[in-house]
């Protein structure tokens, strides 16, 4: 059975994502799993967080000569705002009065802030922030596109596309060769080929 995972904050040192129950030999690109990350941040309405990161994904366990060897696999991704956070958000006790905080105590609507403040009794949303952050789906594309490789030995493909965004509807059924397409077309406009869109 596959499992998977993520650990990490927003401000944290990296991001992680574990994905269990892989057979051995499965071929691993690290290569498409740092290009469907860079295509996550190119995404429309991105903010200036997108600017500071350059996301690539590092296998730390579970791969070798590029193939699964049927143990976990571990992916990190580098968060590299942490070194304007490091003080602020330390791993270590830092409760002096002196240190630096940036406390969140005005729970956005519609956030998970008022939430899991109350969930884990936080005066501070800061920590609920940190987790329950768009940052977060880094780890869940990197996670995503080693689950992938199961499905592409069995000669299955995985596409998606929106229905609706607001009012505004498609009011048809889209087939799946304007999926392909579609595909394709980002993969040109993000910098890849469409033979390698079509290969994942």
């Amino acid at each position: 059975m596959l499992r998977y995972y993520t650990a990490g904050e927003s401000h944290g040192q990296a991001l992680l994502a574990f994905v269990s129950g892989l057979p051995a030999g499965l071929p691993i690109d690290v290569d498409a799993i740092n290009h469907e990350l860079h295509r996550r941040q190119l995404g429309y309405g991105r903010g200036g967080r997108q600017k500071i990161e350059k996301d690539r994904a590092d296998i730390f366990a579970g791969v070798r000569h590029g193939k699964t060897i049927g143990a976990p696999i571990a992916l990190r991704i580098e968060n590299r705002d942490w070194a304007n956070w490091e003080k602020i958000l330390p791993v270590e006790d830092n409760s002096e009065d002196d240190a630096p905080t940036k406390k969140l105590v005005a729970p956005r609507p519609g956030h998970a802030d008022l939430a899991g403040s109350q969930k884990f009794d936080f005066h501070d949303a800061r920590y609920v922030l940190e987790r329950a952050s768009a940052r977060e789906t880094a780890a869940r594309v990197g996670g995503r596109i080693v689950c992938k490789a199961t499905a592409a030995e069995f000669g299955t493909e995985i596409a998606s596309h929106t229905i609706q965004v607001g009012h505004h509807k498609l009011e048809r059924p889209a087939n799946w060769d304007e999926i392909k397409k579609i595909c394709g077309d980002l993969d040109r406009r993000y910098g890849a080929s469409t033979e390698r869109c079509r290969k994942r």
